[in-house]
């Protein structure tokens, strides 16, 4: 979809989720019927540590407008220190966005447990805002 053809442009935003909290806070607000937007899609992964950096990179160059790493909060993973690593990763993937012509906005990162699932949706509202207020990928996408 461009925005050439639609006159409502809609962000496409990878969320690559914690399976053990993440995705069951977004499992808790489908239960409890909390609305949040349908311009994201979900990649459950066994840990936020788990994420490698090429991961985000291939997901901008695959079309994504925005791109968001949720997980346990430190010091709650299942696997004990997961999310640390994803903490140390995040300044660099920052650099690295800025590096490649991306703005770091487009990549953000979030704690949020299985137990949270209003936080989930509020997360998902505000990330569409912050994206939709950058406009469209134009950089670093594959133009197959």
């Amino acid at each position: 979809m461009s925005v050439e053809n639609n006159n409502e442009w809609n962000p496409k935003i990878i969320v690559i989720a914690c399976n053990w909290c993440t995705y069951a806070a977004a499992d808790l607000a489908g239960l409890n019927h909390y609305e949040y937007p349908a311009d994201i899609r979900i990649i459950r992964v066994p840990c936020s540590g788990r994420m490698d950096p090429l991961f985000m990179l291939r997901a901008f160059n695959r079309g994504a407008d925005g791109v968001l790493l949720s997980g346990c909060h430190p010091g709650d993973c299942h696997y004990g220190t997961g999310n640390y690593y994803n903490r140390r990763r995040q300044m660099m993937m920052k650099r690295l966005m800025q590096f490649v012509g991306l703005e770091p906005e487009r990549y953000q990162t979030s704690w949020i447990s299985g137990a949270e699932g209003s936080k989930f949706a509020e997360t998902m509202h505000k990330l569409v805002e912050d994206v939709t207020a950058l406009g469209p990928n134009r950089k670093l996408r594959d133009e197959r």
